[in-house]
């Protein structure tokens, strides 16, 4: 036999990683931790506790408090008195801790990799190559973020206190990326790790306290969902960050929605892995591996769905199935392991009554003749072919080491295939072509796109999904923008409602003799001006009562075809920013010819002088974001790998937008004229004071080239149409700038298909100050990020 035949035959042996310092650490502590509360370790007050266990041979590690109500308010308590001293650091003393910490993490990093693979049960190659050098990363990024905060981010404050909940699958690295970014921007933080893997959280919990961090900075309380819960309703939280299940992020939506706590969601997926024929195959099959049995598939951003093109599927499941018979499956210590333990009991039975759901359904399931560990949490990597693309293994989110594939013809039958999923995650392209593949991830609907290479992640690169996959950003610019707002906004008056539309006249101003109704206006749908389907109308008075004109009551229907036609006219976003920008240069051209007409009639609701300023403010605003247009593009990060990532930013979609009743020119303007600029299609509710404006902006529009569809107007009851709006499942992003009730509502409402929300939360904004009423933090809600891993050199 040959040496490259024995080469060949050769088989790995046992690699152990010695646990040892790690146990050495639980036994010091007595394998028994309270909160982490205020600088200083606090036992549970209820003297509730539960144990965490090492799922690869079900042997208890420690036992942990488990947190009530009580502990969640002791741990708010600390963060907020600590808050003040925190932000008046400045900004080079909150980025010296930040680098203390990243310091700290690599000088304890194979203990902690250790830890993180007792706890969870991924492969210790994972925990110590990937996870722990990532966390480190994280705060090295964040300490610059720290450093050049008042230069990068102007007229920008910390929310306050962060409530952030994270999820087992990669405990340690969860926490780097909620609170690094977090602390950066001058936060105080509590912070609820898993409850299957809350180890390495207490861990880094004793790393703030080598480094000094101020006591109440960083708090982290342990506990099951009711502490989660506990946090996510405590009145004194000033946002939340939560990464975990769509069914939860639904939970929390709807829990915060009474309040005013900034919410960023980073939720399930069913991530397309798609495969041109021309992709170089071999590589296609180890980025897989990397894709969906990375952590035994418990991953987020898992390539779970598998497209083939057609000429290719043979050929690639066979070498899928030659390397799925090479995996090695076991103890997670084990350096020569790739295939580590399921993180719980609960976790593991999930797995295979999908998979048994998924074959009752047509699929066929084949596994490979690996050895399996005789105890412990293991479930074998699994392959599921001729799966349907309505069936449960292809549409829900399985959380495990399964691998659903399909096959197509064509890139556009790929690219329907792939965005078939309420989620939106992310996506893998493997072609040879880079046409081909850029050309597929600009398609996609979803927030990461890696092209020929997987699960790529850095600091730099914002990470969050489209759709059900959540919204909010973590990581680079934009994860820092979801822990900073508006230092005006946080300290704008509360708006007090006043009474939107008149139904029956002063009675005084009831009057015989009053002039007759001057002006009828229609809807605007699709381009085209629209009798309401209720048919019935409402009357608009002026400041004196007297009667102006009718109004058209819009309904659910008006409000269903104005979506339709909005759906219609998406090929707006598609659209050179350059053609949108002119388009914009043209109403704002338009609406100056008409300047004295309009002036004039909306006189007679906010006075001569207003009017005047709406009307002038209000082509300004246009032309800002008609310049705007071109220029709030992207940017390209150049990340430690051989990759460049282009982070896109791209239109939202269809947008609901609910006009303010005190400006109602300008306050329109203002909220539809950022999102179309950025390429969304709009429908707009105008202002109940003077819904009569409605027929003075259609006629601008008509004649501006602006596409039909791409702005649609219903004017009506607020209160009734903003239910419908928020309710329907194609529209994809509500704003809403009327009162606390409606902002509230439009939070509750949306919860179905998870859209993203817009609103002033019940604060009183100043639209003639360009400062609050125009610029970027307008332009950051209009679009959502989509960053493209683009693979360079040889």
């Amino acid at each position: 036999m040959s040496i490259v035949e024995k080469f060949m035959t050769m088989d790995y042996g046992p690699a152990p990683e010695d646990p040892r310092e790690a146990l050495s650490w639980l036994d010091r502590h007595g394998r028994c931790f309270g909160h982490f509360i205020k600088g200083t370790w606090q036992a549970p007050a209820a003297g509730t506790t539960f144990d965490t266990t090492d799922p690869s041979t079900g042997e208890k590690l420690a036992t942990v408090a488990q947190g009530s109500a009580a502990d969640v308010d002791n741990s708010v308590k600390a963060a907020r008195a600590a808050l003040p001293a925190w932000q008046s650091l400045n900004p080079h003393a909150r980025a010296r801790y930040l680098y203390a910490l990243a310091r700290q993490v690599q000088k304890h990093s194979r203990w902690l990799a250790v830890l993180e693979t007792l706890d969870n049960g991924k492969p210790i190659r994972e925990s110590r190559d990937i996870d722990i050098p990532l966390v480190a990363r994280h705060f090295y990024h964040h300490a610059g973020w720290a450093q050049l905060l008042e230069q990068e981010f102007p007229g920008y404050t910390a929310c306050g206190v962060v409530g952030q909940i994270i999820p087992w699958n990669f405990p340690l690295l969860m926490l780097a990326w909620k609170i690094a970014p977090a602390l950066a921007a001058g936060n105080t933080v509590v912070l609820k790790p898993a409850e299957f893997t809350p180890l390495t959280a207490l861990a880094f919990a004793f790393i703030c306290q080598e480094v000094n961090l101020p006591a109440g900075v960083v708090n982290i309380v342990t506990g099951d969902g009711s502490t989660g819960e506990a946090l996510v309703k405590h009145p004194d939280v000033d946002k939340i960050a939560f990464t975990g299940s769509t069914e939860v992020g639904r939970a929390i939506r709807k829990a915060t929605a009474q309040s005013h706590k900034k919410l960023s969601l980073e939720l399930g997926g069913k991530s397309p892995f798609v495969v041109f024929e021309d992709a170089d195959l071999d590589s296609a099959v180890e980025g897989l591996v990397d894709g969906i049995w990375l952590n035994q598939g418990q991953v987020c951003c898992a390539g779970s769905r598998l497209l083939m093109q057609e000429s290719i599927a043979e050929s690639l499941i066979g070498k899928i199935q030659d390397r799925m018979n090479t995996l090695r499956i076991g103890p997670p210590l084990d350096k020569a392991i790739d295939i580590g333990a399921i993180v719980a009991r609960v976790q593991l039975e999930r797995i295979q009554q999908l998979v048994d759901q998924g074959v009752a359904e047509g699929a066929t399931c084949w596994q490979p003749s690996i050895p399996m560990p005789s105890r412990g949490l293991y479930f074998p990597p699994t392959l599921l072919s001729n799966v349907h693309p309505s069936s449960i293994v292809a549409q829900q989110e399985i959380f495990g080491p399964v691998l659903a594939t399909m096959t197509f013809r064509t890139p556009r039958e790929a690219v329907e295939l792939a965005n078939n999923t309420v989620y939106g995650l992310a996506a893998c392209v493997w072609s040879e072509s880079i046409n081909v593949s850029l050309h597929v991830a600009a398609q996609l609907k979803a927030g990461v796109v890696w092209v020929n290479c997987t699960n790529l992640f850095d600091a730099a690169c914002g990470f969050g999904g489209y759709r059900e996959s959540g919204f909010g950003r973590e990581g680079g610019r934009e994860g820092m923008l979801e822990y900073l707002e508006p230092a005006w906004f946080k300290l704008a008056p509360t708006l007090h409602p006043t009474p939107l539309a008149i139904d029956q006249p002063p009675e005084q101003a009831a009057d015989f003799a009053a002039p007759p109704i001057d002006r009828t206006v229609k809807l605007y749908i699709g381009g085209k001006q629209a009798r309401p389907d209720s048919g019935y109308s409402m009357e608009v008075r002026g400041a004196d009562g007297r009667l102006l004109g009718e109004a058209p009551l819009g309904n659910r229907k008006d409000i269903r075809n104005a979506v339709e036609a909005a759906r219609k006219a998406e090929s707006w976003g598609k659209a050179t920013a350059h053609n949108r920008a002119q388009v914009l240069f043209y109403i704002a051209e338009n609406l100056s010819q008409r300047r004295e007409e309009i002036a004039n009639r909306l006189a007679a609701v906010v006075g001569k002088e207003q009017a005047g300023a709406e009307v002038s403010l209000g082509i300004e605003r246009i032309f800002s974001y008609a310049a705007w247009a071109d220029k709030y593009d992207g940017s390209v990060h150049n990340p430690p790998f051989r990759n460049v990532a282009l982070a896109m930013k791209e239109p939202i979609g269809t947008v609901g937008v609910i006009c303010p009743a005190d400006a109602p020119l300008l306050g329109f303007l203002s909220l539809v004229m950022p999102v179309i600029s950025a390429g969304n299609t709009v429908i707009a509710i105008p202002s109940e004071k003077y819904p009569l404006i409605t027929g003075d902006l259609y006629q601008v529009f008509e004649t501006s080239d602006l596409p039909d569809g791409v702005i649609n107007i219903v004017t009506g009851r607020a209160v009734e149409l903003v239910k419908t709006l928020a309710e329907h499942d194609d529209v994809d992003a509500i704003w809403c700038f009327t009162d606390e009730a409606a902002a509230a509502t439009v939070k509750t409402l949306s919860v179905g298909n998870l859209k993203q929300t817009f609103t002033n939360e019940g604060r009183a904004i100043n639209w003639f100050d360009v400062k609050q009423g125009e610029g970027r933090w307008f332009l950051d809600h209009s679009v959502q990020v989509k960053n493209i891993w683009v693979p360079y050199g040889e």
